[in-house]
């Protein structure tokens, strides 16, 4: 039996959405050893978890205008559909999905409202405690946001049962400072990151989701935490040459930050190697003006939101499967430590792998040193340059190879990833004295990876 792990995180897991990278961690977990705190609308659909509780913005904001609702919703497993069949927000009225539109932008001001809206009276209810106190927590996994509320409920988690955080940090939002003289951005900043430092100086460590990530933050904090990849759970495709007069090339995941200009620059080259050449964009992205650069691009077409199951079958079909990130400064500082669930489903895939974006970008960097290890030059497989010729050449050059490089993937296997997850857990949890109180201790002492 593994201990029992209380998730804090915006998302439950879902194949639909980034959140999947949650079975990286807890594939063989048992469900009543888990649950889950999460903010997002949707209902949940059957995951790791045997119970849940989900806190909206949507309720609390009534709350904030005296109606008299329930914040909390309670769902056990057993009752939960297997999968979201679209990704509707399941609000109920258009003024309600205009709201959310707003805060789903993400900028300094909807943190800082959402850190006014989010006060604990409304968040921190009889109905949370009781379901708190029937799970008893051991550790708390919080799942790294850049809203205030998910870390301000996983520090009210941890002191109250006095249990350890475990911090999965997948995306740089501490470092990460804007050149600006916008006084409300240096507001949200500097309230965040004072409430970051809570965080990782409580008993615990972390996560992380690449060593460049891991290091920065090892560093900064004196943390111990280490890199736990994540899994795939596409098929591999048997070994072909890639289809020169029809070959399919696919993207699969988040089009902003950037991305969907170099996917345009790829489809631009494609046009010059030969008219009849696609490349299919998969993604839930439902801002017009960022999938609208495709317009005018004949080699582009994008395809929007499919299944996970859809995703897995497009990509087992692939030639050719497609990684990038933008080229922009803001983009690069947003992408410089990610490294997404793309790159261990195109190394699964047994498909060829484009990677396209500058070399500070995370998932670029870390597919660049993979095709090294495995005796590449990285030529053919990478293109710096924002030029269509340049970019051009290099497809072709991959085009025309009658073998493929692939990456054998060998650090997204689920099964040794999820060992050294609960095995992890398993031995902080085992630090805790007998009184309750958190011993300091190192959280990976003695795990080999």
């Amino acid at each position: 039996m593994h201990p029992r792990v209380l998730i804090v995180g915006t998302v439950p897991y879902n194949t639909k959405s980034t959140s999947r990278a949650f079975d990286a961690y807890f594939h063989y977990w048992e469900k009543e050893n888990i649950a889950q705190i999460f903010s997002n609308t949707k209902k949940p659909c059957k995951g790791h978890c045997k119970t849940l509780f989900q806190i909206t913005d949507h309720r609390v904001l009534q709350r904030w205008m005296g109606k008299k609702v329930d914040t909390g919703v309670i769902y056990h497993y057993d009752d939960l559909d297997t999968e979201w069949k679209d990704n509707d927000l399941e609000l109920g009225n258009a003024k309600a999905e205009a709201v959310y539109k707003f805060g789903g932008k993400h900028t300094p001001l909807t943190h800082l409202l959402r850190g006014i809206l989010w006060r604990k009276r409304f968040w921190c209810t009889e109905k949370l405690n009781n379901w708190l106190d029937d799970f008893k927590p051991e550790c708390v996994f919080l799942a790294f946001s850049d809203d205030y509320f998910i870390p301000q409920i996983a520090m009210y988690v941890a002191k109250r049962y006095n249990v350890p955080i475990v911090s999965c940090i997948g995306d740089d939002y501490y470092f990460n400072v804007e050149k600006t003289l916008n006084p409300i951005y240096h507001l949200y900043k500097s309230t965040y990151k004072k409430l970051i430092d809570k965080v990782l100086t409580w008993p615990g460590s972390a996560i992380y989701i690449s060593d460049k990530i891991r290091d920065k933050y090892n560093s900064e904090f004196g943390l111990d935490g280490e890199t736990v990849y994540l899994t795939s759970t596409v098929q591999r495709k048997p070994f072909s040459v890639i289809n020169k007069d029809c070959p399919v090339i696919t993207y699969f995941g988040n089009i902003g930050m950037g991305r969907n200009n170099s996917l345009n620059d790829i489809g631009y080259a494609l046009g010059k190697i030969n008219p009849e050449y696609m490349l299919e964009v998969y993604s839930n992205e439902k801002d017009e003006q960022v999938y609208s650069v495709f317009k005018d691009n004949q080699n582009v077409k994008y395809m929007g939101s499919v299944p996970y199951t859809q995703v897995q079958k497009r990509m087992e079909e692939s030639d050719i499967t497609v990684i990038v990130e933008g080229f922009e400064e803001k983009d690069i500082n947003l992408s410089r430590y990610s490294l997404s669930t793309k790159a261990a489903d195109a190394l699964a895939s047994g498909a060829s792998i484009l990677t396209y974006g500058s070399l500070e970008s995370g998932i670029i960097e870390y597919m660049y040193r993979i095709f090294i290890d495995m005796g590449s030059n990285g030529k053919l497989e990478f293109s710096i340059g924002k030029f269509h010729c340049k970019l051009a050449a290099q497809l072709m050059g991959s085009l025309r190879r009658d073998s493929i490089v692939r990456g054998k993937g060998l650090n997204h296997v689920v099964g040794k990833i999820s060992l050294l997850f609960r095995t992890c857990i398993s031995s902080f949890a085992c630090h805790c004295c007998s009184n309750g109180k958190i011993k300091h201790c190192s959280l990976w002492g003695g795990i080999v990876t």
